[in-house]
């Protein structure tokens, strides 16, 4: 009778192995822009995890020892990179493997940019999809890389490569979702540059120096920001010079954003007479998940077209 039974016990033992095998990996990704793209390559056979979830912001996160936790029992994380996320950058060097954006070939990079009120020449608009700017010695890339749908898609085949290499018995997955995602985000950027041409030339004030890649991407005209630092609030004579420069340009809206500035905004709005909008670049009020890019994107030119084509 007891040979029968280990008989049994082993045949369920290698039932169990494979499937154990064949689990997949841990990925840990460090906002909520990345993990929509990161769910969208793990479509079907994961969802990732995100650091900074909810409304929190990613700008002087601090990390919580659950953060810690899962961050030390990742297979992958995926962040931006140190130019961005600061905060992380130490952290990261405890993880088992790490997928930095900002150190990806080929992303479209800009330099952050100083001062709240740009002159036309500086803001940033022009042809559509950008141009490859490669990082010079010292150089400070502005990190809200995700932005740019072009950069969108490096950062898919990026992720499906490595997770392939980690994860090989769902490796032709990936690469599918990655293909579907890629397909995703072309057909995202034709919509977004029909939907926001005709936008070119209206000038706007944003809350924080988020939006550049964006800006860029689809040919916008923005006349400033209130603060390059989302985490402290403007001074006096910032104000004052945006309050000037929206007058000068005739700009029709300022633009807030789920976690700041209303009551700034809504001064300057008071003293120039723009209406107020509301952008979300960073995914603050996005849930998590394969479609979350999408719906942040979608949302920025919603907020852009209902508040700069009323008249």
């Amino acid at each position: 009778m007891r040979k029968p039974l280990l008989a049994a016990a082993l045949l369920g033992l290698l039932a169990i192995r494979p499937a154990m095998a064949e689990s997949p990996p841990a990925v840990l990704v460090s906002i909520k822009p990345l993990q929509g793209l990161v769910a969208a390559v793990m479509k079907g056979v994961a969802e990732p995890g995100v650091i900074v979830s909810g409304t929190n912001s990613p700008h002087g996160y601090a990390m919580r020892p659950s953060d810690m936790r899962a961050l030390e029992a990742a297979r992958l994380v995926v962040w931006v990179g140190k130019d961005f996320e600061t905060w992380l950058e130490r952290p990261v060097s405890r993880a088992r493997d790490a997928l930095a954006m900002e150190d990806l070939p080929g992303l479209a990079t800009l330099p952050t940019r100083e001062g709240g009120v740009w002159e036309p020449h500086d803001h940033g608009g022009g042809e559509h999809g950008g141009e490859e700017h490669g990082k010079h010695a010292g150089e400070e890339i502005d990190g809200h890389l995700w932005l740019d749908p072009g950069n969108a898609a490096r950062l898919v085949d990026a992720v499906a490569a490595r997770l392939e290499t980690i994860d090989p018995a769902h490796a032709a997955q990936y690469r599918a979702n990655a293909a579907d995602t890629r397909h995703r985000l072309d057909a995202l950027d034709q919509e977004l540059n029909a939907r926001l041409a005709p936008l070119a030339g209206h000038p706007y004030v944003v809350f924080h120096d988020a939006h550049q890649y964006f800006e860029r991407r689809y040919g916008l005209t923005p006349a400033g920001a209130i603060t390059v630092d989302p985490e402290r609030p403007p001074g006096a004579r910032r104000m004052a010079a945006l309050r000037d420069r929206l007058k000068a340009a005739g700009a029709g809206c300022v633009f807030r954003e789920p976690r700041f500035a209303g009551p700034t905004v809504q001064a300057l709005a008071d003293a120039t007479g723009a209406r107020i909008g509301q952008l979300d670049p960073e995914g603050a009020l996005v849930q998590p998940g394969p479609d979350a890019y999408f719906i942040l994107m979608r949302g920025l030119a919603d907020a852009l077209v209902d508040c700069l084509s009323r008249r």
